[in-house]
C-alpha cells in the first residue's frame, strides 16, 4: 500500500520530499484572510512558504517533513527562488 506521500510524488513529477530537515526559522504574517508561513531550514538559502487560515505555534527549532516544489517570485524586478510547501508534517 503507497502513503499519501508516494502516492503525489508520482501523479506530480517536480514535487520534492524532505523528512527530517531542521527548521531554523518560522514567521507568520497575516494577508487578508490568510497567514503566510515563511520558514527557512538548515543547509537551504531559500525561503519555504505555505498559506493557512490561521496561525500555528512556532515551528523553529523543530524537525519536520515536507513536501514542496521550487518556484520563482519576482520581488522589485528581481527573481528569487522560494520553495512552495504543499504538505508539512512534524517529524
Amino acid at each position: 500500500m503507497k502513503h499519501v506521500v508516494d502516492k503525489m510524488l508520482d501523479t506530480h513529477q517536480s514535487l520534492v520530499h524532505s523528512e527530517g530537515v531542521k527548521i531554523l526559522s518560522h514567521t507568520q504574517r497575516e494577508i487578508e484572510e490568510w497567514v503566510q508561513h515563511t520558514i527557512t531550514i538548515e543547509g537551504c538559502d531559500a525561503p519555504f512558504k505555505f498559506k493557512r487560515t490561521k496561525k500555528y505555534r512556532s515551528l523553529q527549532g523543530q524537525k519536520v517533513n515536507m513536501t514542496y516544489y521550487p518556484e520563482t517570485e519576482t520581488v522589485a524586478g528581481f527573481d528569487f527562488e522560494i520553495m512552495k510547501v504543499v504538505r508539512i508534517k512534524r517529524y
